[in-house]
């Protein structure tokens, strides 16, 4: 589609493959807002498309918004139009239930995200404040054109969330647990400010992982064989098998993120005997590390603690990161450091009267979500709270 926004006369075009905009193009439109999260790149993106994890097939269908000045991508969106709500994490089940039982259709309906992937970072890829408001203008006018029930932006930062409520959004609040270094010089060093029984416990759980006779290899993205990745997909559907769900990625999108952005890549391999029999993969980038998948194919007490947080905790200290997103969900996580955060997502309803039930149903939500997070962090793990 291209469309003249004559009043900021910028054209408008909706882009249904990341071809058409080219690596180079997406990429500095991202240099040029300093936005250095790696599920935003070129890279991680098309990997998504191109293996077939996120596509038309499977109910996310690109529908990228972007806005041009002359023949520069000013401002850009990542967005899909959803035929459900699977992988999405911030749930909308009861919402899509009330359209139905309704006689309303809820489906399709417009979403701004990363597709499984629970991280917060800019939806609104713009170079300016005006680029930025031209896209909010734009988002606006699709809403309106489109057959769609909705529009909804998951995990923005919150001056965007803020942006998106001037422009008759409804914000919803959440919470994830994300871990803070504070200069820590080794994991010994971050356990002594935790309380005397959070670092018994996990001295235990370490204790045992070691003690059945594990060891770790932290094998960086450059370093990793066609062999390390064939293994972490086993690990990965064996254990979605497990929990009866079916896994969102395949190893042909492991193997593109590989080769096109290994610089931001860690798995980390438990072996025993000299066989590996789980492992994790976390993404980083010079700030902050992520984490987000594992698997194992052996069952070891604490094993998943381990290899999915104590290795990763390692790496950030060794390296100097200063905070570990540790993704979805997890009250688990603050008994190993890591503190209550909270997230947002930005929601639009074309029929009034949902639009209203919803409306109200958010500020009942949000207020118990402030409670909530005042109940966690008067559980704060820590001796005493860490400096900001």
């Amino acid at each position: 589609m291209n469309k003249q926004n004559q009043a900021l006369n910028y054209r408008t075009r909706i882009i249904n493959t990341l071809s058409e905009i080219g690596q180079s193009t997406w990429d500095c439109l991202l240099s040029a807002q300093k936005e250095s999260n790696p599920f935003l790149s070129f890279a991680f993106l098309d990997a998504l498309h191109a293996s077939g994890c996120a596509n038309e097939r499977t109910g996310w269908e690109p529908h990228y918004l972007t806005i041009w000045r002359e023949e520069q991508l000013v401002a850009a969106m990542p967005l899909y139009i959803k035929h459900h709500s699977y992988g999405e994490y911030v749930f909308d089940w009861a919402w899509a239930d009330a359209y139905h039982r309704n006689g309303f259709e809820y489906y399709p309906k417009l979403l701004s995200s990363i597709p499984f992937t629970p991280v917060s970072g800019g939806r609104l890829l713009a170079i300016d404040d005006e680029a930025s408001n031209a896209l909010i203008f734009a988002l606006s006018d699709l809403q309106q054109t489109k057959c769609l029930s909705s529009t909804h932006i998951l995990f923005p930062p919150k001056a965007q969330a803020l942006a998106l409520q001037k422009a008759g959004f409804m914000l919803r609040a959440g919470v994830q647990f994300h871990w803070v270094n504070q200069h820590y010089g080794c994991f010994d060093d971050f356990l002594a400010t935790l309380e005397r029984k959070k670092r018994k416990n996990i001295r235990a759980e370490r204790r045992k992982v070691a003690e059945a006779g594990v060891t770790f290899r932290h094998v960086l993205g450059k370093d990793a064989t066609q062999d390390d990745w064939r293994f972490f997909t086993h690990c990965y559907n064996n254990t979605y098998a497990e929990h009866h769900s079916t896994q969102y990625l395949n190893l042909a999108f492991f193997q593109r993120i590989g080769t096109s952005m290994p610089q931001h890549l860690l798995l980390i391999i438990a072996e025993r005997e000299g066989q590996p029999i789980a492992s994790s993969l976390v993404v980083y980038n010079e700030n902050t590390l992520y984490g987000r998948y594992w698997g194992a194919i052996e069952h070891v007490p604490c094993l998943h603690f381990e290899t999915a947080y104590y290795q990763a905790l390692e790496f950030c200290i060794a390296r100097g990161l200063q905070y570990f997103e540790g993704g979805a969900q997890g009250e688990h996580k603050m008994a190993r450091g890591f503190l209550p955060t909270k997230t947002w997502s930005a929601h639009w309803l074309s029929h009034p009267a949902f639009s209203t039930a919803i409306e109200q149903f958010l500020k009942h939500e949000n207020g118990g979500i402030n409670t909530y997070i005042d109940e966690l962090n008067e559980r704060n793990p820590f001796q005493t709270r860490p400096l900001d």
